[in-house]
């Protein structure tokens, strides 16, 4: 009956967020384009079908993965895992934190491969270039760079240095990456950055942060528990870009080698 209730609510929840969006659609396609709505019964059994799914997909979520992911982090960093039983600690030391840190990559990596918006990207991105981007190759790079912003933000919490300090170098780097960076990559490496803060991502990554925050000694929630996710937005930018630089300058390398092997 539990389950029942809670996925009542998150179902209208869902037909709530999508009512606004639908109304917009068919307001234009009626009332601007002054054009019938090509196959109706069709688009009305997929709305069904996606208000359904959405609903299951943020019920399991709020079920499954906010709470094991709020009681790993409070776990992996519990004083009395980190430095002992009975260890009266009044300041963190940022070594020996190391499961932490595995754990904040592990679970941005993962989350990141399942975000949806991503998969929406990859696939159009693969489209529209004809195959020479990887649906795979896309999703992988930007769950590392999640991965590894993830795993940079919960070094940050545990520390306590400034947020400021890291995404002021990190957008450095972008402007940096974006002068040498090949064209046709740039704007999707930034867009990137942008789906990575979506449904699965989001509520894990803010409920690590705040559980890491509430059990690190010296740390407070409120200061110190946010800023994850804005690490998940600059690091995949980075990787996005490095990947293509990388792929561009053995590109290039090859083709010099092709050239001076065919000259000799």
């Amino acid at each position: 009956m539990d389950f029942i209730h809670d996925f009542s609510r998150i179902l209208f929840a869902t037909c709530r967020d999508v009512l606004p969006i639908l109304g917009l659609i068919t307001g234009f396609q009626l009332l601007v384009l002054r054009l019938p709505i090509p196959n109706l019964r069709r688009l009305i059994v997929g709305g069904v079908y996606v208000v359904i799914g959405l609903a299951l997909f943020l019920a399991g979520l709020e079920r499954a993965l906010f709470p094991l992911g709020n009681i790993m982090a409070t776990q992996l960093s519990d004083p009395s895992f980190i430095y002992g039983p009975g260890v009266v600690v009044t300041q963190a030391d940022w070594t020996s934190y190391g499961w932490v840190y595995l754990f904040a990559a592990m679970i941005g990596f993962a989350t990141t491969i399942a975000e949806p918006s991503l998969i929406a990207v990859a696939f159009k991105a693969n489209e529209v270039s004809a195959g020479t981007i990887s649906q795979w190759g896309l999703r992988i790079t930007v769950a590392i760079g999640v991965a590894v912003g993830i795993s940079l933000g919960t070094y940050r919490i545990v520390t306590g240095t400034p947020l400021y300090l890291y995404i002021l170098v990190g957008y450095m780097i972008v402007v940096v990456q974006t002068v040498f960076a090949p064209k046709d990559i740039i704007a999707l490496a930034y867009d990137s950055g942008g789906v990575t803060t979506s449904t699965v991502t989001v509520p894990l990554v803010a409920a690590l942060g705040l559980g890491l925050a509430a059990t690190v000694p010296g740390r407070d929630p409120a200061l110190d528990g946010f800023g994850l996710i804005a690490f998940a937005s600059l690091f995949p930018i980075i990787a996005v870009m490095g990947y293509a630089q990388l792929m561009h300058w053995l590109s290039h390398r090859r083709i010099k080698h092709m050239e001076k092997k065919n000259a000799l």
